[in-house]
């Protein structure tokens, strides 16, 4: 009696304990806009399409890589892969709340007892040796009464969802990592060009001292720094040329081909892309609303799916405590005959339910509850801590822009005075009128602001990656989500 009561309780209080489809996703307070590089709440909060950004770039050859990586990189099947695997383990979670159906049949030629054994020798000869025909239909169906198997569903559909979102976390990655090692290529190669243009300057600066040297206007000490500003410039080649065919083989990796695939592609240098207009690059810049991104990022829906199916697998647990309620059948047909086997006669069943309820499993049970709620605690503090990040990534990445674009300014006013100085230096030490040393000074700090100008070139647009990046950008929302923007 007092079991039934147990059970009669249970069964009560139970759906208030259970965690049901009632799931709602946490919440976490987020800033009303950006503060960052300008960005204030008020500016225009117009989502943009992040789908396709990087066409915004204008550069073909982009284009294509990112869709040869879209259709080729490896890490992208692999995550594909989970999607069908989160897929197929859904099928087998539902499985459960159907029942399950078996067949069997079975032929058998038998003695049931020894002639020697006490019943052997009663049995009569024809009966010594027997054939038996069997065939039976069985089916098993569990009751999901404390919604076990419903919560494993549930677990399995946000498994699928957090799946989906990974592929898309990983598309974004790989569309920012394949422009990032294509705009620093780009870098390399107008990096390499300015040293050699640099190169060609200084090797007339050395033939100048030299034929001053000869004719008595200059000492061998300008001759010795000319030449000594020539080797460091042209040692710095090498580096340069190792970075780039480098960040080639990465390229080309990414796109799923062998290292050295792309080489001839790249066989023209080529500018970096959207570096000529940098002011034209800010109105492009996506900015929305902080909310928006926290529907747009797929690693923080990703995390918001984890946090759901630990907390549905908590109600799979707990349904464990509780009595499991199937009906089974079994029915079939049973002859020693042949002749007789779809006979009436032949026929046997059974049917009925069952309760099974673990009494005792020293703590296992309740352990496993706790253990999935500790998860869920986890997966909650995971979620918190993406969204956060996410923030911080935007928040970062517009920082760096808007300084970057500050930077861009300084440097191209820094390159065309060093330029001007070069031309300066060089007339006044012809005519006499200045030393050497300004040449080599304007010569370095020439080569040093050239170089500089062309790596804020690089970062201004890295840092355009980089936020179109942090913003999520490089899948399309589900169509129900974008109309509720």
């Amino acid at each position: 009696m007092r079991q039934v009561w147990l059970l009669v309780t249970t069964l009560v209080l139970l759906p208030g304990c259970m965690v049901g489809p009632d799931y709602k996703p946490p919440n976490v307070p987020v800033p009303d806009g950006w503060r960052a590089a300008g960005f204030s709440p008020a500016a225009p909060t117009q989502p943009t399409d992040l789908s396709g950004w990087w066409h915004a770039f204008g550069d073909r050859t982009l284009d294509a890589l990112v869709d040869q990586a879209l259709a080729e990189n490896l890490d992208l099947k692999t995550v594909a892969a989970r999607v069908r695997e989160a897929r197929a383990a859904r099928v087998i979670a539902a499985s459960g709340a159907f029942p399950t159906i078996g067949t069997s049949t079975s032929y058998a030629r038998t003695r049931p007892f020894s002639e020697h054994s006490q019943f052997g020798a009663l049995l009569p000869p024809n009966l010594a040796e027997v054939n038996l025909f069997q065939g039976d239909f069985d089916a098993t169906w569990e009751l999901d009464v404390f919604g076990g198997i419903r919560r494993g569903i549930e677990a399995a559909d946000a498994d699928i969802a957090a799946a989906e979102d990974d592929e898309r976390d990983v598309r974004v990655t790989l569309l920012a990592e394949v422009a990032r090692n294509y705009v620093e290529v780009r870098s390399l190669e107008r990096r390499i060009a300015i040293a050699a243009e640099n190169i060609e300057s200084q090797r007339s600066s050395v033939a100048l001292t030299e034929d001053r040297f000869r004719t008595g206007l200059a000492s061998e000490l300008d001759v010795r720094q000319a030449r000594s500003l020539l080797a460091t410039t042209e040692s710095e080649v090498p580096v340069l040329e190792r970075q780039r065919e480098q960040t080639l083989h990465a390229l080309a990796v990414l796109v799923g081909r062998e290292p050295n695939a792309l080489q001839d592609d790249f066989a023209r240098p080529a500018p970096i892309p959207a570096a000529a207009a940098p002011d034209a690059l800010a109105v492009r810049i996506p900015v929305g609303l902080p909310s928006d991104l926290i529907r747009r990022r797929p690693d923080v829906r990703r995390a918001e799916r984890q946090v759901a199916a630990a907390t549905a697998r908590i109600g799979v647990a707990t349904a464990d405590l509780f009595p499991k309620v199937s009906l089974t059948g079994l029915a079939g047909l049973e002859s020693i005959s042949a002749s007789d086997f779809f006979t009436s006669g032949s026929r046997y069943f059974t049917a009925g339910p069952t309760i099974s309820w673990s009494i005792f499993e020293g703590g296992r049970l309740r352990a496993n509850v706790a253990v999935q709620d500790a998860r869920a605690d986890q997966a909650l503090n995971g979620y918190v801590k993406a969204v956060l990040t996410a923030l911080e990534d935007v928040e970062d990445s517009l920082v760096a822009y808007g300084k970057a674009r500050s930077r861009h300014v300084a440097l191209v006013s820094a390159a065309e005075e060093n330029r001007r100085s070069v031309v300066l230096a060089r007339d006044l030490y012809v005519h006499g009128l200045g030393t050497y040393l300004a040449v080599l000074d304007a010569e370095r700090a020439q080569y040093a602001s050239e170089d500089a100008l062309v790596q804020g070139d690089e970062a201004l647009v890295l840092d355009l990656v980089a936020t179109y990046k942090a913003l999520g950008g490089g899948w399309t929302p589900p169509a129900q989500e974008v109309a509720a923007r």
